[in-house]
């Protein structure tokens, strides 16, 4: 057994009380390794108490059990916290992990900084659902259809529907062991996937104002007053609408750019080079072709943009010269 493994199942087996946090803004991956893992322990260790905490998760309101709870100070200097798909520390819903009795990370992107007792961090799996997956599998800890819906959920939806390069034949081994258990894809796919036309036509604005920077990213820039016009949740405008750039031809990298009351929201990615040290450059992270960052004003933007122009630059330059 994965001796990380190990020592997260012997925590696991110590505390009663265990508290799950992820890192905020959640796409499916943090929403679906959350409520897997709280399923996943609750199936399996029916004598403990299971909390899932940190801000909303009412864009996957169709899982049950997603929704954080309300935790008590109290618990957490005798519990274990379990911090779920977060690269780093300043990322994670909720600091109170701080004052746990112990602590355990599963986590796939790629490595900045250890942050727990048990620091399971394998940025070789396509998802955090996926690692928790293969933790599940190696330890013998039972499956469900409750846990596994929402595990499925994280892998299809970091994978790209398993699409993307991160997509290995464990991959798809993992999401078999998932589909095994009889879950409802289609009802799963409904959600994920469906549109309002009102929603079409939201991307439908976005896509119409597409930029390109000097040396060829493409990005989005939305301010306060355009998301607050068209009646938009910023995470809606930032996660939901830099996928308007992906999958066309002649952009390689693409940046989608939304104001908030924390400041410039930015989504970086692309679909051919590792853009993710420009992201921890500018106090982010992330995966190598997927990630993001805050930034504090527009000259940060432009600065921002001119790093991924120089990556662009230098790639040319290499494809010429290996021509």
């Amino acid at each position: 057994m994965n001796p990380l493994y190990r020592k997260a199942l012997d925590l696991i087996r110590q505390y009663d009380t265990i508290i799950l946090h992820r890192h905020s803004m959640p796409d499916g991956d943090a929403a679906g390794s959350q409520t897997g893992m709280r399923h996943l322990l609750e199936d399996n260790f029916p004598g403990k108490r299971i909390y899932a905490v940190g801000d909303s998760a009412a864009r996957f309101s169709y899982l049950p059990d997603c929704e954080p709870q309300e935790v008590p100070d109290g618990l957490f200097p005798e519990a274990l916290c379990i911090i779920l798909d977060c690269g780093a520390r300043s990322l994670i819903s909720d600091m109170r992990f701080e004052q746990a009795a112990a602590t355990v990370r599963f986590d796939h992107h790629l490595f900045q900084e250890t942050i727990a007792d048990a620091d399971i961090s394998d940025s070789s799996f396509e998802s955090a659902c996926g690692l928790i997956t293969d933790f599940a599998l190696e330890t013998g800890l039972k499956l469900s259809p409750r846990s596994a819906l929402p595990l499925y959920l994280g892998m299809v939806t970091d994978s790209g529907r398993f699409r993307y390069d991160s997509t290995t034949p464990r991959t798809l081994r993992l999401a078999a062991a998932l589909l095994e258990q009889g879950i409802d894809t289609n009802e799963l796919y409904r959600n994920l996937y469906s549109s309002t036309v009102e929603e079409v036509q939201k991307r439908a604005h976005f896509a119409m104002k597409i930029q390109y920077s000097p040396g060829g990213t493409a990005y989005l820039y939305n301010s306060k007053e355009e998301i607050e016009a068209l009646g938009m949740g910023i995470f809606d405008v930032s996660r939901g609408m830099v996928g308007v750039m992906s999958d066309l031809k002649g952009i390689d990298i693409w940046a989608n750019f939304t104001e908030s009351p924390e400041g410039i929201l930015t989504e970086l990615r692309s679909s051919r080079y590792t853009i993710q040290p420009v992201a921890v450059k500018y106090g982010g992270g992330g995966h190598a072709k997927a990630c993001g960052c805050t930034l504090k004003d527009k000259e940060e933007v432009s600065a921002l943009l001119t790093d991924l122009d120089e990556i662009l630059r230098k790639e040319s330059q290499t494809g010429e010269e290996n021509r």
